[in-house]
């Protein structure tokens, strides 16, 4: 219990680092609920004074009780004008913290290193910056708006009672310790069950993600009862947290009523005796019996408001995990531009593993020439596209280092490395926006023209042309209507209108039939002439042409040499070559 407590201060007190930009708006909200709650409390003593206007039948004094009435309208209308200047502050002390927790969320996740990202379920984190950001905005807005009107009115009434009689005050203040006790008790028992239903929210929405992109799979292979099964495994789960949580929760407001009751009983009775003894007035009695229902009132709120933020909190917890995570190293002080690349590209005792107990990549060596042409080849997980990671340095090396036009990587910025890189991958990835923005996004400033003369480049302007708008027609980030082989020649024509000093070609005509496979080959003969290519392709019969043909396995250089060259040999590269084509042939 100790350690839930910690964990709850601690992230309390980094909640409270983004709570204190807004500190103006903070001192205003407490200034309006400082003037609500006064004036609130202001009105029992008019009503009192009203009640002991009424001395007897026949003896009312009128004027007096219609002078209280005038003061209570006031008061009231300008208790609801404060009540409502406070609710805006809150309103955007509340959506801005939740706004710049966000951003942070979302900044972080754009530097974050891409073993992370690959670790993470992308649903679970999609959960903790929309799903517990909304969690952590009705917490807040609840606090805010509940909390500092009720310590404000607790103090409030406790100042009024006393000023009215000490003793009954005495009463009330002996039997509030009960009613934050019960609190207490009840707040550290809920914050666990939130947390984890917190967690079991996060892995759900990670489910649905996977499961809404994967369809496809899902029903190829038949699994949509395993799936439903593990889907109603955790919905299972998070039903019975949200009840415990509830449950809990829920104990809160009828426990802290039963304790308020007690008080306004024991004021009840001492003041009524009091009353017949002659220690206050009639009208003061029942001033005092308001100030005991608006002195109780407030520790009902406050629970409900512990409640929330437990909620709040455990939310707050799982995006400010995230926030906090390492970023990938940062680029050097002394890190420059790479401009004009001439194309040298240089890997020297490279070593490379994505877990510390599986080496994959050791003491790689590797020297590309500018404008040459580099095959990668080699069995399913020999390294090929985890080279092509290195280069792009979305992972960085272990051990040894690669330098491109005689500079180190980790000395270059990371965006003028990569956006001299063109790439075409088996993965196609789009935006949702028109054909004509898509094809343009690496080259934003490239004219119509140009997007058309690289859409003819890479066969796509013939299927474009089809479209209900042409270049104008609007996709998905999915590709909406578009076949695979579609959004593939998307991707080869983003890359022929960038025109980069650099390619790399990872499986990049995976997806299209081979007759268009053929021209597509010869527009990328075109275009790899005087740029250095990196080409990683399963059918070998795409890579005959290449200056260097890397044979890899498991993370070393088996064989290097051209296609001729590594077909005499009669080594693996030739056996592999043999499989694919000795029945063709």
């Amino acid at each position: 219990m100790a350690k839930i407590n910690e964990k709850q201060v601690s992230v309390l007190k980094k909640l409270l680092r983004y709570i204190r930009n807004y500190m103006p708006l903070i001192v205003l909200s407490l200034l309006f609920a400082a003037v609500s709650a006064i004036l609130t409390l202001y009105v029992p003593i008019l009503t009192g004074r009203a009640i002991d206007c009424i001395v007897g039948a026949g003896n009312v004094d009128f004027a007096g009780i219609f002078e209280i009435i005038r003061i209570m309208v006031i008061v009231i209308l300008l208790t609801a004008a404060a009540q409502w200047f406070m609710n805006i502050c809150n309103n955007r002390i509340t959506y801005q913290v939740v706004r710049d927790m966000r951003m942070d969320a979302f900044s972080k996740i754009e530097i974050l290193p891409l073993k992370y990202l690959d670790a993470h379920s992308h649903g679970e984190l999609v959960s903790r910056v929309i799903a517990d950001a909304d969690q952590v905005a009705d917490g807040l807005l609840m606090g805010f708006t509940q909390l500092f009107t009720g310590i404000i009115t607790i103090v409030g009434t406790l100042v009024f009672m006393v000023s009215i009689q000490y003793k009954i005050a005495l009463v009330v203040i002996c039997i509030t310790p009960v009613s934050l006790f019960v609190a207490s008790f009840i707040a550290k028992r809920t914050f666990t069950m939130f947390q984890l239903q917190s967690e079991a929210r996060g892995e759900q929405t990670a489910l649905i993600e996977e499961m809404i992109s994967g369809q496809k799979v899902v029903q190829a292979f038949g699994r949509e009862e395993k799936v439903l099964n593990q889907f109603d495994e955790i919905n299972d789960k998070l039903k019975g947290y949200s009840l415990k949580a509830t449950f809990f929760s829920s104990l809160t407001n009828p426990c802290t009523r039963f304790v308020n009751s007690l008080v306004y009983t024991g004021v009840g009775i001492f003041g009524a005796v009091t009353a017949v003894l002659g220690g206050i007035s009639v009208g003061q009695l029942a001033s005092f019996l308001s100030y005991a229902n608006q002195y109780t009132k407030p520790f009902n709120e406050i629970s409900g408001v512990i409640t929330e933020l437990q909620n709040a909190l455990a939310c707050a917890g799982r995006i400010l995990e995230l926030i906090e995570e390492t970023p990938q190293a940062p680029e050097d002080a002394d890190a420059v531009r790479l401009q004009d690349a001439k194309g040298s590209v240089d890997l020297e005792h490279v070593d490379f593993s994505y877990t510390k107990d599986q080496h994959l990549i050791e003491d790689f060596n590797l020297n590309v020439r500018p404008g040459q042409r580099v095959a990668i080849v080699g069995p399913t997980g020999c390294g090929k596209t985890t080279l092509i990671n290195l280069l792009m340095r979305f992972y960085d090396v272990d051990g040894g280092c690669i330098r491109v036009d005689g500079k180190d990587i980790n000395h270059l910025t990371r965006k003028s490395l990569r956006s001299s890189y063109g790439m075409v991958l088996q993965e196609t990835w789009l935006r949702e926006g028109t054909i004509l923005e898509n094809i343009r996004m690496g080259a934003k400033d490239a004219d119509r023209e140009a997007v058309i003369e690289a859409a003819k480049a890479s066969h796509a302007h013939s299927f474009i042309k089809r479209l209900p708008n042409g270049y104008d027609t609007v996709i998905t980030e999915e590709g909406g209507g578009l076949s695979q082989g579609q959004k593939q020649l998307l991707c080869i024509a983003r890359v022929m209108l960038s025109l980069p000093p650099m390619l790399i070609l990872d499986e990049a005509t995976s997806s299209i039939d081979t007759r268009t496979e053929i021209k597509i080959q010869n527009a990328f003969a075109a275009m790899m002439k005087g740029r250095t290519s990196f080409i990683v392709a399963h059918r070998l019969s795409t890579i005959k042409e290449a200056d260097i043909i890397l044979v890899m396995k498991d993370g070393h250089i088996l064989e290097q040499g051209s296609h001729k060259t590594l077909l005499a040999q009669n080594g693996f590269y030739a056996a592999l070559y043999n499989s694919q084509f000795i029945q063709s042939e």
